[in-house]
């Protein structure tokens, strides 16, 4: 079994709590602490997981919200299955064993 790491970004959610429902009201709160992002930017950061996030906008939502990290981000991890191949494991090797040959199809006349 395979363990994969999920994570769940939680920032609308805090906002919908502060009854912030516009992604432009964020802009001016994060500007206040240093933080000077494109009204894009600010977009993308509330409605999409962030693959990558810098500690200084972490720690500005973090005291803009009054919360913990483990409040913006909620962690879990999934047990995947490993997949089996078609073959049951015997898995044949075109390298060595040569190319197939092509069939033929006859026709009883």
């Amino acid at each position: 079994m395979k363990r994969q790491p999920t994570y769940r970004w939680r920032l609308r959610d805090l906002m919908a709590d502060h009854e912030m429902f516009s992604t432009t009201a964020l802009s001016p709160l994060l500007a206040e602490r240093g933080i000077d992002l494109s009204p894009s930017q600010v977009h993308r950061l509330v409605t999409q997981a962030p693959e990558r996030l810098s500690m200084p906008i972490l720690a500005a939502l973090c005291d803009i919200f009054g919360c913990t990290p483990a409040d913006l981000i909620v962690t879990d991890v999934e047990v995947v299955a490993e997949r089996k191949s078609a073959a049951g494991g015997n898995v044949v090797d075109l390298a060595t064993t040569g190319r197939p040959r092509r069939a033929r199809v006859r026709r009883d006349e």
